[in-house]
């Protein structure tokens, strides 16, 4: 139960102003926000919530169409898988089970990811679309895709009577189908964890663990005579990054909070090497809140400390670079640094799990791939001259990651 309030928090302004943006279309219905639409709405969530969050299936379709027409406020709706009609409700062409008909299969398989409004027509082949108005339509039809991630899983379809398809009913209908879509991501993001994320995060937390505590209170130590004010604040740095690194409630943190606490880590690292520790932290502001695994970017520039200046054949100094760019839809993080470089094959091995060049490189991009896709893992690539460059990009935006922020931040 609490996870599924936590969840609400993170959906509840999205389904808020859905219902209030219906609110305004009818005048007879005049309402204060935050009463019986809001409450009505918020209602609807919470019973699909539960069944989404197996997937989207026939069996669970069927339980919660009825909460999605009421979201949508659609004299009829039909949660489509492909061809597939999983569930209707209201009075419509269409029957549960069966395929769609061939009017209406190219529309619903359109890869795209825009709201589309077409007219219907029944006619003896079966239901028709039509991109145009048409005086013989028997309904207009709101096609709204359902995705996650970059995968579509199905549509979203609403029937209004022919003509009568305003700006706003196109809207709130995308709107339901983008909360639908954060809901059934919320399954995938769970299975995808249950496989990797829970395990790795454990081992990585122990991975840390005794060089880094190890080394950290050296250096604190060390100044205790000598400086014991700087020695007291290291002190207090260390005590707020380890609480960070084994709390174990959050998977997913902002970029802004994970860089917040690996500025503390470099802090206790240049009390170890001094003049020979140098960083540059170079990321932009638009970039900050995209969420990432908690300890994915920390383990990256333990690496780059650790491979890249503490094995500098000369003993002299070393530069750690972060960098952070808006990339369209995702982030991307690079980590640099100008030491000893892996050469290709090595940087090959560590990934697949088989070298022992890196700290945590395994790790990071196992949880990446897990989080968010194959498509988000790490990229490695470096050569003796040059030092390391560990890339890492992940998405500015994913609805069932904000919602299990959401969840996880409410207990």
């Amino acid at each position: 139960m609490a996870v599924v309030l936590g969840m609400l928090l993170g959906i509840a302004l999205t389904v808020s102003a859905l219902a209030l943006l219906r609110l305004a279309r009818h005048d007879r219905r005049l309402l204060e926000p935050g009463d019986e639409a809001m409450r009505e709405a918020l209602h609807h969530t919470a019973a699909m919530l539960p069944e989404l969050r197996r997937g989207l299936t026939s069996r669970t379709a069927q339980r919660t169409v009825r909460h999605v027409r009421a979201l949508a406020q659609a004299p009829a709706v039909a949660l489509l898988d492909g061809e597939i009609v999983l569930a209707v409700d209201g009075d419509a062409p269409l029957l549960a089970g069966e395929r769609l008909p061939p009017g209406l299969r190219d529309e619903a398989g359109d890869a795209g990811e825009r709201v589309r409004v077409l007219d219907l027509r029944d006619g003896p082949e079966g239901v028709d679309a039509h991109a145009d108005r048409d005086r013989d339509a028997t309904h207009a039809a709101v096609l709204a895709p359902l995705r996650v991630g970059e995968e579509r899983v199905g549509t979203l379809l609403a029937l209004f009577p022919p003509g009568r398809v305003r700006a706003e009913d196109a809207r709130v209908v995308g709107e339901t189908a983008s909360l639908v879509s954060a809901q059934v991501g919320l399954s995938v993001l769970a299975e995808r964890e249950e496989r990797a994320s829970t395990a790795e995060l454990k081992a990585l937390r122990a991975q840390i663990s005794p060089h880094f505590v190890y080394n950290a209170m050296a250096a604190i130590a060390s100044l205790i005579h000598t400086d014991p004010d700087e020695a007291r604040e290291l002190l207090t740095e260390f005590a707020a990054f380890t609480r960070y690194a084994f709390r174990e409630q959050r998977s997913y943190v902002t970029l802004a909070d994970e860089l917040h606490y690996v500025e503390k880590y470099l802090r206790l690292e240049q009390a170890r090497f001094r003049d020979r520790l140098r960083v540059r932290v170079e990321v932009a502001p638009e970039a900050l809140q995209a969420a990432v695994p908690v300890l994915s970017l920390q383990p990256l520039v333990e690496n780059a400390v650790r491979h890249g200046v503490e094995q500098r054949a000369d003993g002299g100094p070393g530069t750690v670079t972060i960098t952070g760019v808006d990339a369209d839809r995702d982030v991307v993080l690079r980590i640099l640094d100008d030491g000893p470089g892996l050469d290709a094959e090595t940087a090959r091995s560590v990934l697949a799990g088989a070298g022992r060049g890196g700290i945590g490189l395994r790790n990071v991009d196992v949880r990446l791939r897990a989080s968010f896709g194959d498509g988000y893992g790490l990229r490695v690539s470096g050569d003796p001259q040059h030092g390391t460059t560990v890339t890492m990009a992940v998405p500015k935006f994913r609805a069932e990651v904000r919602a299990r922020m959401a969840a996880e931040g409410a207990r």
